[in-house]
């Protein structure tokens, strides 16, 4: 894994090294709007996990997950503030996000 000073250089070689869909949290699933691809949990797997820490407030902290998806043939990126699983998600994929790599 590299080692990142914030979430935006993350985000940007992520981007460089080819992961460059940005997917949002649904109930079930990670969906990318731009390419309308709604990945289930089984459909994707975390090739890379970085957690960011605010330095003066929690709720600053966030995940940034590289994903890639071998059925469709994509890689892209998944942001996640901490305490967002207080949301309504499903079981499996909850557990997918908690399992890296």
């Amino acid at each position: 894994m590299r080692d990142y000073g914030t979430m935006v250089e993350a985000l940007n070689d992520l981007k460089q090294r080819g992961f460059t869909l940005d997917f949002n949290l649904t109930r079930d699933a990670l969906h990318n709007s731009t390419q309308n691809i709604t990945l289930q949990p089984d459909d994707f797997e975390i090739a890379e996990l970085y957690r960011f820490e605010g330095e003066s407030d929690p709720a600053d902290s966030a995940i940034v997950y590289g994903i890639n998806s071998d059925k469709y043939n994509i890689k892209g990126v998944f942001v996640n503030a901490y305490g967002v699983y207080s949301d309504d998600i499903s079981e499996d994929l909850l557990k997918k996000l908690n399992t890296p790599g």
